[in-house]
């Protein structure tokens, strides 16, 4: 593929459709996840290390979009925002992906699997967090119309709703971490030490999920307040 090309047609209709070709992609890799933590909770590996594999290609096909556009993105964009600003989004909806690559490695490369009476909230907790990511992908979706109405009017309203209801589900996702975290902590004396460490840490990382899709919002706020 020529990346000159592909760029341009790229940025043809809407200068934001960069943004939303590589958020497609982000989103898609965090929504394996639940695929592969059930398999993993029937011990199926064969099956999770499908369901990781497609994880890993949408992260490549995320991180080669990212660095093309990165490379070719012209230096005027002839928009209402800075070229930084988009790049910075960028950065952070490329995390979403990185995120749930780390997730699904380090389950899959320690065969680890989370005690049987924790898996439907680890479960809840996985989908709550993506339910944000899901959030921020409809969030910027909408860039197309926002630009078009010069940041102004009804389309402001409407994205400050979102993002506002992506707090709300990042604050569910924290609560659901945090009860996450008590109920393992209950157990850890009965599991080997190593696995108690690792377990918190994914966790943390799922729970990041919840947190850089808050951050791509703010990214929405932060372009609007602009």
């Amino acid at each position: 593929m020529n990346p000159t090309g592909y760029i341009s047609r790229i940025f043809g209709a809407s200068p934001v459709r960069p943004l939303q070709a590589h958020i497609d992609k982000a989103s898609k890799c965090a929504h394996k996840l639940p695929k592969f933590i059930k398999a993993t909770y029937k011990g199926d590996w064969r099956k999770a290390a499908i369901q990781r594999e497609k994880i890993v290609n949408l992260e490549h096909a995320a991180d080669d979009l990212k660095r093309e556009l990165r490379l070719n993105m012209p230096n005027s964009l002839f928009m209402p925002v800075a070229r930084t600003d988009v790049l910075e989004m960028l950065s952070v909806q490329d995390r979403i992906a990185n995120k749930s690559r780390d997730i699904s490695g380090l389950i899959i490369g320690r065969k680890m699997v989370f005690p049987e009476h924790l898996q439907d909230l680890y479960l809840q907790f996985v989908e709550r967090s993506l339910d944000a990511v899901k959030q921020a992908h409809k969030s910027v979706h909408e860039l197309d119309e926002l630009f078009e109405s010069g940041f102004r009017g009804a389309m402001v309203d409407l994205v400050m709703e979102m993002t506002q209801e992506l707090d709300q589900i990042e604050n569910d996702s924290d609560s659901l971490q945090v009860e996450l975290r008590a109920a393992l902590f209950e157990v850890e004396q009965d599991l080997p030490p190593i696995d108690v460490m690792f377990l918190y840490k994914i966790i943390d990382w799922t729970g990041d999920l919840g947190d850089l899709a808050q951050r791509v919002g703010s990214r929405l706020h932060l372009l609007i307040a602009r």
